[in-house]
């Protein structure tokens, strides 16, 4: 068994070491690129202090860039018996460079390590978020267009209940989105703080130089109090998980919708053939198996927050080895829903809409209130002509000609696309993405 970083002369229990490190070796393989990102930023700072010579720097950086570059290709294992990415980097390191290796540690704790690390990846990840997340955006806005004047039946209670539009379903789905952005954007702001500096929660007696490695690694800013970047841990991948969650509701009620609309009952959508999956003993079927994964998928999305807090809740300030757990549920969680923003996109894109819903009679009723509208702008108080049209109902002489006029924002007719593009332009320009890009690409000579 190799020895750990923090071991002295006492080799550990093989059954406690397997318990403890648990699946964390795994886990830190989505944390390679980011820990070596953060060793450069952190090597080069403390070359400024005059902790390592101009030299060791040089050599160090470019080695940290070759081991980048495995982890890039995929290449980068986490061998049998190194407890984490952070001991298999310096063991490379010290492999290859001997014991100007083993200073890269100066001045930090693998606590700051791994909060850097999550900053970092979390960061790289919320930007392929809000990428997808845009991407189906753009796809329901250009759909809402596209069918602004197909009417549909509107819905309380699972009863058909007013006139509505395929330009307001897709249309409400991209402005829930906006909204879901916001979250992902506050998320980002919180995550892109440095932590590192802050070591085991409690500083250095190094004259650590935290803004240098702020600005090195593109952060917004630090966290400043070195025991409240440790608190941080969990806090910030809670709050993550609640932008996360906001998605995977909006997907999870339009994957449940297009699901409804697409069956024989409703006949309203049909799903692309190549997405759909047939029955073992029933020729016709056509499964919206894509959708139905989609909506499981992202109900357990909508639970992570409640997962991590419930490892988190209650701990003191300090480290505790609880937090390693958030890693098992927040890590993969991001290429999930990933898959579900592609899927969902790929799908609405190709939909294919019924234009003729509303030739079947049963719709009728749906224009009651268009009625009572019509008579009480003509003159007749409202009650009055809700009574009359609903004594109409009840006696089958009700009759409507099937069209809609409404004008307000957001109606049928007015529904303000052009307003909601806007909104999610300015949530997305308030990310500043290029920031944290070019201060890596600097980092890594690119």
């Amino acid at each position: 068994m190799a020895q750990k970083l923090w071991e002295k002369n006492v080799q550990v229990n093989e059954e406690i070491d397997r318990f403890t490190v648990g699946r964390d070796r795994e886990m830190d393989l989505y944390l390679a690129k980011h820990d070596i990102l953060g060793s450069m930023a952190h090597i080069t700072m403390l070359e400024s202090i005059g902790l390592l010579t101009s030299d060791e720097l040089k050599v160090l950086l470019d080695e940290l860039k070759n081991i980048y570059a495995s982890a890039e290709k995929g290449e980068f294992v986490i061998e049998d018996g190194i407890e984490d990415v952070h001991s298999q980097v310096e063991l490379m390191l010290t492999r290859r460079l001997g014991d100007v290796g083993k200073k890269i540690h100066s001045g930090r704790s693998r606590n700051d390590q791994v909060l850097v690390d999550l900053k970092l990846f979390t960061r790289a990840q919320l930007k392929n978020l809000a990428e997808s997340v845009e991407e189906l955006f753009r796809v329901l806005i250009a759909q809402s267009n596209r069918y602004k004047d197909v009417l549909m039946p509107g819905y309380t209670h699972l009863q058909i209940a007013m006139p509505s539009s395929f330009g307001l379903w897709f249309g409400a789905y991209a402005e829930s989105l906006v909204d879901d952005m916001l979250f992902l954007q506050a998320a980002y702001r919180m995550c892109n703080r440095n932590p590192l500096g802050s070591a085991a929660g409690y500083g250095s007696s190094f004259p650590l130089n935290r803004e240098m490695t702020t600005r090195l690694l593109g952060f917004d800013s630090m966290n400043y109090n070195v025991v409240y970047a440790q608190m941080g841990r969990g806090k910030m991948e809670r709050n993550v998980a609640f932008a996360m969650a906001s998605i995977a509701g909006t997907l999870s009620k339009m994957a449940f919708d297009a699901c409804m609309f697409s069956c024989q009952n409703f006949g309203f959508v049909k799903l692309p053939d190549e997405c759909t999956t047939g029955s073992s003993i029933m020729p016709h079927k056509k499964n919206p198996d894509v959708f139905e994964l989609t909506r499981a998928k992202c109900n357990k999305i909508q639970a992570l927050p409640q997962q991590i807090m419930m490892i988190m809740n209650n701990l003191p300030s300090g480290y505790f080895r609880d937090l390693q757990i958030i890693k098992e549920v927040f890590l993969p969680a991001f290429q999930e829903l990933e898959d579900c923003l592609h899927m969902a996109t790929y799908i609405m894109d190709k939909i294919k809409i019924n234009e003729h819903i509303l030739d079947d009679d049963k719709y009728l009723y749906m224009f009651s209130v268009e009625e009572v509208n019509r008579l009480a702008a003509e003159g007749m108080p409202f009650r009055d002509a809700y009574k009359k049209v609903g004594l109409d109902i009840e006696a089958g002489k009700f009759t409507h000609n099937k069209e809609v006029h409404h004008t307000h924002e957001g109606s049928i007719g007015n529904l303000c696309n052009d307003r909601i593009t806007a909104l999610m332009d300015d949530v997305i320009s308030g990310f500043h993405f290029e920031v944290a890009e070019r201060a890596e690409n600097a980092l890594l000579g690119r």
